[in-house]
């Protein structure tokens, strides 16, 4: 009986709909993670927060307790996890506590008991409460293609973080021997000289320090058509990054249609996991649509069912064939 109770409970609160209670849960989990981060924001204004102050202290207590709850209960299912089932449940447990989903669960609560243990600043706690916002990277889509493709690039970006700071020693470097005689208090040194060359790199260029000299200001100019090229660097990275997770989602879910589409019929079940697999990978109706009609349109001699009502075509072929004897005789 404990291990069914597990079990259900790893299903409604796994992201994956397997279970009737599944969507509910999540659904009133990103509400009250939505209804969170507004409170916290709301309490930064003093007279808001003055005012309703008994009623945000109230809901920050209850939204402690059920996160609490979640975080728990996640911890105690996890090993009915397939990933933690080759593991013993203390060894399974641990792993999951470690994965950034559990830290950031973790972390939207601790702040909480914190205060309890220790004097903390709470304009501190209020920021880290903030993190909150992250627990909803486990139900959106996007964020999960958006973290995808931070990992997958993770080399890309690290690289031309490299060639960034390289190029911001050399701007610093630069600017310093040309400008330092004369704006000493700008240009003093080169720890110094990189606030003008952050600023410039990243074509922000706030003003407060600018060269003087004609050569300070030629160098200066060169600096920032350099710039332009390292902020369209990581740009490229992302854009490429994005574009091959869509293409490598979009093919994911045609190799899954074309597999439940061998047999020409698509059952309850399969359209059942389709939808599944559509919202983890985080595709749209119309994208799904889109795909389904290309693949029905360039597959259909072998699927043998029609692109416009998907009903097999078998049948009418075999009613064809009879006829085209028929009329031989």
């Amino acid at each position: 009986m404990k291990q069914t109770l597990r079990n259900k409970t790893a299903l409604i609160l796994a992201v994956d709909g397997k279970h009737k209670y599944s969507h509910l849960v999540d659904l009133l989990l990103v509400i009250l993670i939505s209804l969170n981060v507004l409170a916290i924001i709301l309490e930064s204004i003093e007279s808001f927060k003055a005012q309703h102050h008994a009623l945000l202290s109230a809901f920050d207590t209850f939204s402690v307790l059920v996160f609490t709850i979640e975080y728990g209960l996640r911890a105690w299912s996890c090993v009915e996890l397939s990933r933690y089932r080759r593991l013993t449940p203390s060894k399974a447990r641990l792993r999951y506590m470690m994965t950034p989903l559990a830290l950031v669960d973790l972390l939207s609560i601790l702040p909480f008991y914190l205060m309890f243990l220790f004097s903390l600043d709470l304009r501190i706690l209020r920021v880290i409460r903030l993190l909150r916002v992250f627990k909803l990277t486990r139900y959106s889509g996007a964020m999960n293609l958006v973290l995808s493709v931070f990992k997958e690039e993770a080399h890309a970006f690290i690289a031309s973080f490299i060639v960034l700071v390289i190029v911001l020693i050399l701007a610093s470097s630069g600017i310093y021997l040309i400008e330092h005689k004369l704006q000493p208090e700008h240009f003093g040194s080169i720890p110094e000289a990189m606030w003008w060359a952050m600023t410039t790199l990243t074509t922000v260029g706030y003003g407060d320090v600018v060269p003087i000299t004609p050569l300070g200001k030629i160098f200066g100019g060169l600096i920032t058509i350099v710039g332009m090229g390292m902020v369209a660097l990581p740009a490229g990275i992302l854009a490429s990054g994005f574009a091959e997770q869509i293409h490598r989602r979009r093919s994911i879910y045609q190799e899954r249609l074309a597999h439940f589409l061998g047999d020409g019929i698509v059952s309850k079940s399969e359209k059942l996991s389709l939808e599944l697999l559509r919202e983890r990978l985080g595709l749209t109706h119309e994208e799904v649509e889109e795909l389904t009609h290309d693949y029905l349109h360039k597959y259909q001699a072998t699927l043998r069912v029609c692109p416009h009502c998907h009903k097999p075509l078998i049948q009418e072929r075999k009613g064809d064939r009879k006829t085209d004897n028929e009329g031989e005789n």
